[in-house]
């Protein structure tokens, strides 16, 4: 049966399939027969077809191609319908001849469709009042354009090199013109004006092989300047005045871009490469050839007065923001030029300075240049004259105290202590407030940051007044006995060390009986806690030091430590039993029976006894002979310090350096890993060819006392 239904249901399938094919082919034929043959090929020129002819064709061809193709209102493509009249000899498509018919317009449509095809528009009826079209998606956008296996990149990309200028004037040729030796005296004047016009031109360095020759000759013509003011005498005259500052002007004056660098914690200068200037070529010898200017015996601060003001100061303090550190350097060099030159500038130099600086500290906290803008300032405030002004006593406690509190602390810290402790040189008296308001910023998380706050507070100490000390010993070894107690061994480390400065030992002995009882319970925790044993020889080494100071002081001390601790025990055991008649009291009110959901936690054990013996031991241990011993020889530095803590292994091992073909050196005891990420030999080769201004061009040392440098502070 089931064979017999499958051949049933095929013949009645091939049935209807054969009378379907039957109808379209007559449908077929009936098209064909109504369709007229093809006119006889005509070598005469065709008529033109009559106005009502024409509208029927062109509306032939619209409906066509409106129920066939979505861009039909476009303009023509390649595989749109032609509706055009065909030449003579054109290739005619035709059906069963009909000669009774007339001829219908022929409508061709062209198979190939290259890939150059322009893309097609969507046909809307908007302007025919009808239903709008749906536009055609473009697909082709989600296939993926590049081959399938490719790997993604990890990390950051390698960064190209890019000037901070945009060059958008037009291309201009310039002319080699003659050297100055080769023309007369007298003309030599004119020939510098227009050399300093034709180095106004800017080029463009994002492209390395564009207008090279233009490149080549202004670098030559800057050389040539150079070496003329510099050899010649008597060559600036009134005229040059004004070409020089414009040509700086334009060289140099630019607005810095957005750092491509991360700031503050995130930057890491061993793994995060500076961005390079590409037209440093240019800008190198435009600083060194202002800087041969201002230098120059035949520089004139009066006529140069007119062109070098303080809107010029100011451009030139925006481009202390740059990434670039060979420009920065360079600019450090040239405002403390101008600020020994031009006495007028000096007072608005330094209030520019200190806007930068409050920009920096209250707003913005990302700046490049503010290490050398305190470079700066230590050498100015070097030269201050004494008594010190109410303005410089206002920029210490007001704009380089608070500076500290910046997360990029790092940048510029060896340049701001040495600005404060200049201060302090000055005028012992600010010791105080510059003491309070460190402790006052004293970073609480940053370890790092703790660490120089305690390098600096050491100088600080270094330079204060035994009487100024007495006021801040205090709130000073408080802090100093936290930083002890910190797990950071670098931070304990740094601490301690203040042990080993002979002339804070000496504030301490005088001051003993204050700061011992600050700092004892502190050490004496740490002396077998400590999970770091160099923290064990140094908190060993700060109380045998006590001991010999004073040993009675030392004795009594360690009494009044034994006694705080019996103390708080006493407390914890009150505190504890109170707890348990609370406890009994509850379930008593209770009748016995706690409450539905209560669940009875087990009392909490009872405060251990206090240990006599380990504080009676500490004496002991303090006069035995192997505390030295406890460290062998062979680990330990000149300063009879380990080298290497013995919870940080792989420290003592060199770390391959990146970028340098000599051996490393061997670390120190903060040496710092250095960074394994691949570095660009190209800048690494411009920083290490960078020489400094101060190292090539000689220059007048500040003098101690009123002179140039003090006159007008």
């Amino acid at each position: 049966m089931k064979g017999l239904k499958k051949t049933l249901l095929r013949s009645r399938s091939q049935d209807s399939t054969s009378s379907k094919n039957k109808d379209s082919k007559a449908s077929a034929n009936a098209v064909a027969a109504a369709s007229p043959p093809p006119p006889p090929p005509n070598s005469a020129k065709p008529l033109p077809l009559p106005t009502s002819a024409v509208a029927s064709l062109n509306h032939l061809a619209n409906n066509n191609s409106n129920h066939s193709l979505p861009s039909a209102n476009g303009t023509p493509t390649r595989s749109s319908f032609t509706t055009l009249a065909s030449p003579p000899n054109a290739d005619r498509r035709h059906a069963t001849p009909d000669r009774a018919s007339p001829a219908p317009p022929i409508v061709v449509v062209s198979p190939d469709a290259s890939a150059d095809q322009p893309e097609r528009r969507s046909h809307s009826m908007d302007s025919a009042g009808g239903p709008l079209t749906p536009p055609r998606t473009n697909l082709s956008r989600l296939r993926p354009t590049g081959p399938k296996d490719t790997i993604p990149m990890v990390g950051k990309p390698p960064r190209k090199q890019r000037s901070s200028r945009f060059v958008i004037t037009e291309k201009v040729e310039i002319e080699k013109l003659p050297p100055f030796m080769e023309i007369p005296p007298a003309e030599r004047s004119r020939l510098f004006i227009k050399k300093l016009h034709q180095c106004a031109v800017l080029f463009d360095f994002n492209d390395a092989n564009s207008e090279l020759k233009g490149k080549q000759i202004k670098t030559q013509t800057l050389h040539e300047m150079l070496e003329y003011i510099t050899t010649q005498r008597g060559v600036i005259t009134e005229s040059i005045y004004p070409e020089v500052v414009k040509m700086f002007a334009t060289n140099l004056f630019r607005s810095i871009p957005p750092p491509v660098n991360p700031t503050g914690d995130a930057f890491d200068p061993e793994e995060d490469e500076p961005v390079l200037e590409l037209a440093w070529p240019h800008l190198k010898i435009v600083y060194e050839f202002f800087l041969r200017f201002v230098e120059s015996p035949d520089f004139n601060t009066n006529l140069a007065k007119k062109y070098i003001d303080q809107s010029f100061v100011l451009n030139l303090l925006e481009l202390f923001d740059s990434e670039d550190p060979r420009e920065r350097d360079f600019l450090k060099t040239t405002l403390h030029r101008i600020y020994g030159k031009f006495l007028n500038l000096r007072a608005p130099i330094r209030r520019s300075i200190n806007n930068v600086f409050f920009h920096f500290i209250y707003e913005t906290e990302r700046h490049n240049g503010i290490a050398e803008l305190l470079e700066i300032l230590g050498s100015i405030i070097n030269g201050f004259a004494l008594p010190l002004k109410e303005e410089h006593r206002t920029f210490l406690l007001r704009v380089l105290v608070p500076l500290h509190k910046v997360k990029s602390l790092s940048m510029y810290h060896p340049q701001l202590a040495y600005c404060v402790v200049q201060f302090l040189e000055k005028d012992s008296s600010l010791a105080e407030e510059v003491v309070l308001g460190l402790l006052k910023y004293w970073p609480k998380v940053n370890s790092i940051k703790e660490v120089m706050f305690l390098s600096e507070m050491e100088e600080v100490l270094d330079v204060i007044d035994p009487a100024e000390f007495q006021k801040i010993q205090v709130p000073l070894f408080q802090q100093l006995a936290r930083c002890i107690n910190s797990q950071h061994f670098q931070v304990a480390e740094r601490a301690l060390m203040y042990w080993n400065n002979e002339y804070i030992v000496n504030l301490m002995s005088d001051n003993l009986s204050v700061i011992l009882p600050i700092v004892f319970p502190a050490l004496y925790t740490n002396c077998r806690t400590h999970w770091n044993r160099t923290i064990h020889a140094l908190v060993y080494n700060a109380l045998r030091l006590f001991m010999e100071i004073n040993p009675d002081l030392f004795d009594e001390a360690m009494q009044q430590y034994k006694q705080r601790r019996l103390d708080e025990r006493q407390h914890a055991v009150e505190r504890y039993e109170e707890w348990q008649k609370l406890r009994e009291k509850a379930l008593k009110n209770c009748g016995g029976k706690p409450p539905a959901g209560y669940v009875d936690s087990p009392p909490p054990p009872p405060p251990p006894p206090v240990d006599d013996s380990d504080i009676m031991d500490l004496t002991i241990d303090l006069n035995a002979a192997y505390i030295d011993a406890e460290v062998p020889l062979n680990e330990l530095d000149e300063s009879g310090i380990e080298r290497v803590p013995m919870a940080d292994p792989g420290l003592d091992r060199p770390f391959p350096e990146v970028g340098s073909d000599h051996p490393p050196a061997s670390p120190g005891l903060h040496s710092r890993r250095k960074s394994a990420l691949p570095v660009d030999p190209s800048v690494l080769r411009d920083l290490q060819a960078h020489k400094s201004l101060d190292d090539t061009v000689p220059h007048p040392v500040a003098p101690v006392g009123p002179g140039p440098y003090v006159a007008g502070l």
